[in-house]
């Protein structure tokens, strides 16, 4: 059976569109395993938001693509890390500024905003937007445990795509991939402080408990003697003998505090 040439030309078209959403899903997949390798190997949270605003402004091409983090009960948010100011670290700011930001956080849902001129919720900052030649803007949360503790910040330039909804796609799993990376690294500076610390703290306690325990038995086998407590018909030799014991029986108390 011979395929008419418009069929057979439809069906190229297809396969041709098809190949093409296969090698980007390719390259996404890649990319999230570089973006994973990289973040994961790092336990402090500015090296883990440069990365991945730095990646996913290159791998999209952005006007700008910036990380925001919330502080906990409702506080101020933070610019955290920006693609095209890598020295941005820590910048309170103004969520009236940034209307798409604040419905981001507080919903935890995707704002998606293809033509960002046009949006009356935008409607305050118009003339900004037109200026730096905004097309779109993208705002992704990164949650975590069902609450949004930040947000990937992103935006296409004027008569340029707007993100694709696989493109949308690939930067929720990017801040999910990111909220964890953050936490681990949250837990990790939290336990480095409690052991930095809390080790002199837990070792004063030990000894404490030592000591208490070294005064008890002594106190119990020797307090009902007759004369024990008579200090004063001792020599001067005894009491040096007496200050040298006590230092003896503070060192066992030190070892026995650490474990020795």
């Amino acid at each position: 059976m011979t395929v008419p040439p418009t069929a057979a030309a439809d069906q190229i078209v297809r396969l041709t569109l098809r190949v093409d959403a296969l090698e980007r899903e390719r390259k996404q997949l890649l990319a999230l395993l570089d973006l994973l390798r990289e973040i994961s190997g790092s336990l402090h949270y500015v090296d883990i938001v440069q990365t991945v605003a730095r990646r996913l402004g290159n791998a999209f091409g952005l006007d700008r693509c910036s990380v925001f983090l919330a502080e906990r009960g409702g506080g101020a948010v933070h610019l955290v890390a920006s693609y095209e100011d890598p020295g941005i670290r820590n910048h309170v700011v103004d969520l009236s500024r940034y209307p798409e930001l604040r419905r981001a956080l507080e919903t935890g849902e995707v704002v998606n905003i293809p033509d960002a001129t046009r949006d009356p919720s935008l409607a305050g900052v118009f003339a900004v937007l037109t200026s730096r030649r905004v097309q779109s803007i993208t705002v992704v949360p990164i949650s975590w445990r069902g609450a949004a503790i930040g947000a990937i910040f992103l935006r296409t330039f004027k008569d340029g795509a707007e993100l694709a909804d696989q493109e949308v796609e690939f930067c929720r799993v990017v801040a999910d991939l990111t909220a964890r990376a953050l936490r681990q690294a949250h837990h990790f500076e939290r336990l480095r402080t409690t052991k930095g610390g809390g080790a002199a703290a837990v070792s004063a306690e030990r000894e404490r408990a030592a000591m208490l325990g070294f005064l008890r038995r002594f106190l119990l086998a020797f307090g009902d003697r007759d004369g024990a407590w008579d200090e004063g018909l001792l020599a001067r030799s005894s009491t040096a003998e007496l200050d040298r014991l006590v230092g003896v029986a503070l060192t066992v108390v030190s070892n026995e505090a650490q474990g020795k």
